[in-house]
């Protein structure tokens, strides 16, 4: 098979293949692929409300729902790339959903007799006397949105793994590569973020909607094209199985077998060794950790009796292992929520000239992403070089200690959101200009302090995380695990509304105004700061208790590579 060519080819042609050369098409897609959804993450809501005459409360339920699902259904995504197809195939299939999804709603936005009559003339709290959409109109709108939400959800499990399987783990000079190649993923990924929230944006707003899903669908192609142009160059992964039904397997066996003794000896434990017969790429060593799950891999002489092998059973460890550290970054993502809501209406109320030129609300997220875009070329080029002179690790720094420094930029990013909202409603007081609907004298470029540390946080936690939990993972669950990442987002989203309203519950009405003069809104920002204080302390725990996993030394043979001589394989994280 052509897309999996590097498995027949002999030891030159396969020092050929992967590394940076192949990973340049995996930027180009995801750059394009980001352009497209980040933009509509941020301004799909005036689609809904303004073009499908949605109400403002399912305006926002509908695009909360469409971010939510989006990074849920990683877990789908990932789930095919490790258990049916490569993550290259995965990737294309997928993309394939998302330029349908595209190309749905371009046809809708072009086409007025599948849209209801627009709202013009109406009062905001009158918008019940428009046309509402009808049934078929919804079906059609919804449709698109969730074929995107499934594309981009395959694309985003897949396509990190797919980049990083092109750099050798094994291979020092390649492992230093595999950090870089995470950096500069989130680098295409800002600036295709930058592209979306400021050309996209600006082509919805001026030149309608039907020309900016156009926009979308061209560039949803031109990355499926990109990635297909460097097929010859891949290193494809195997996909090795259901890791759902190994994990399923180990517990279920692990219960059946729990009135026996568990063995000392490592070797008194069922495992195969030979890379043909067990299809491994790696043979986990045993560790003491969830010490009962050793019992799936105990040898009976039962008839038909189930038989872990202590690989699946390491397999399962790690994750259970990698669960809390995963959770530990939930509540920076309900943090993130928080800065793509409140923030922009902050916006709404102040000054946002830029040199005569007026800035729309929903690029306002253009900040963090130019401060990331400034700062990951540092990081990687500069930071990365002396750290790792220092520590002598690959990456500079271990992935939790990444992890642990974006959850602390997190926290203070949420403290400095409250001083700049103080000095916001003091002006307000100051001009006498609390129940005004003009805007403030003070630029819209003060939210750019908590939007640049924040920025700063994502790039060390959210890269940090996929880095972890690739190079953390079996072999045959690294999409899974990198989905999970994705997740972690949607799970922040989901439960950012649930924390609003807790919080005004709580504190009698600190958001309940509906007028960010008279809110409590700086309060707000300092509490989501003492509790990410204390998520980071909850985080200190798990990473203190996390063991990094340890891989065998073990002799395979390299089958299809031309000499049949054996390589010695060397895993270390």
């Amino acid at each position: 098979m052509g897309i999996c060519r590097d498995v027949k080819t002999g030891p030159q042609q396969q020092r050929k293949l992967g590394g940076n050369r192949a990973a340049l098409f995996v930027y180009a897609m995801e750059g394009l692929e980001n352009m497209a959804f980040v933009s509509n993450a941020l301004s799909l809501v005036t689609y809904f409300y303004g073009y499908m005459n949605f109400s403002l409360t399912k305006s926002a339920t509908s695009l909360t729902n469409f971010m939510g699902f989006s990074f849920l259904l990683a877990l789908f995504g990932g789930f095919i790339s490790d258990t049916y197809l490569s993550r290259f195939k995965t990737a294309v299939l997928f993309g394939c959903i998302e330029l349908l999804g595209y190309g749905l709603l371009t046809v809708q936005a072009h086409f007025h007799q599948l849209r209801p009559v627009p709202c013009k003339g109406v009062a905001p709290d009158q918008t019940n006397q428009c046309d509402a959409a009808t049934s078929s109109q919804e079906a059609i709108l919804y449709i698109g949105v969730y074929l995107i939400a499934l594309g981009t959800s395959g694309v985003k499990s897949s396509l990190p793994s797919m980049g990083a399987d092109q750099f050798d783990e094994n291979d020092p000079k390649e492992a230093a590569q595999l950090s870089s190649f995470f950096n500069w993923f989130l680098f295409s990924l800002t600036i295709g973020g930058i592209f979306g929230v400021t050309f996209l944006v600006w082509i919805s707003t001026n030149q309608g909607w039907d020309l900016s899903f156009g926009v979308c669908t061209i560039a949803v192609l031109f990355a499926i094209i990109f990635l297909c142009m460097g097929k010859s160059l891949y290193r494809n992964n195997k996909p090795k199985g259901s890791p759902f039904l190994r994990i399923a397997q180990v517990l279920v066996v692990a219960v059946r077998n729990r009135n026996l003794p568990i063995p000392e000896m490592t070797d008194e434990l069922h495992e195969i060794h030979d890379k043909e017969t067990g299809k491994q790429d790696e043979i986990l060593k045993r560790t003491n950790q969830f010490r009962f799950l050793d019992r799936a891999a105990i040898v009976r002489t039962d008839h038909g009796a189930s038989l872990c092998t202590v690989t699946q059973v390491e397999e399962t460890k790690i994750l259970l292992r990698m669960l809390p550290i995963i959770l530990s970054t939930v509540f920076m993502n309900t943090c993130l929520a928080q800065l793509q809501t409140f923030t922009v209406q902050q916006s709404t109320t102040m000054d946002t000239n830029l040199l005569g030129f007026h800035i729309p609300g929903p690029s306002i997220p253009v900040i963090p992403l130019l401060f990331m875009f400034a700062l990951i070329p540092i990081y990687d080029r500069i930071f990365v070089p002396l750290a790792r002179r220092l520590t002598g690790i690959p990456t500079g720094v271990r992935h939790l200690q990444r992890i642990g420094v974006g959850l602390v930029l997190s926290a203070i990013s949420m403290a400095v959101s409250g001083v700049v909202e103080t000095h916001r409603k003091s002006v307000a007081i100051k001009h006498n200009m609390v129940d005004s609907a003009e805007p403030l004298p003070m630029s819209v470029f003060w939210l750019g302090f908590q939007y640049a540390i924040f920025g700063a946080a994502d790039m060390f936690t959210l890269i940090g995380l996929l880095e972890f939990l690739y190079s953390e993972s079996s072999a045959g669950m690294k999409s899974l695990s990198t989905a999970i990442s994705w997740c972690s987002l949607a799970i922040g989203y989901f439960i950012s509304s649930a924390v609003v309203e807790i919080v005004n519950k709580v504190s009698g009405g600190w958001l309940a105004n509906n007028n960010l003069n008279r809110d409590k809104l700086n309060y707000f920002y300092w509490l989501l700061a003492a509790l990410s204080i204390l998520n980071f302390g909850l985080y200190l725990v798990c990473a203190s208790w996390y063991k990094y996993k340890k891989v065998e030394q073990q002799q395979v043979e390299s089958s299809g590579e031309g000499d049949g001589k054996g390589k010695l394989e060397l895993v270390r994280v």
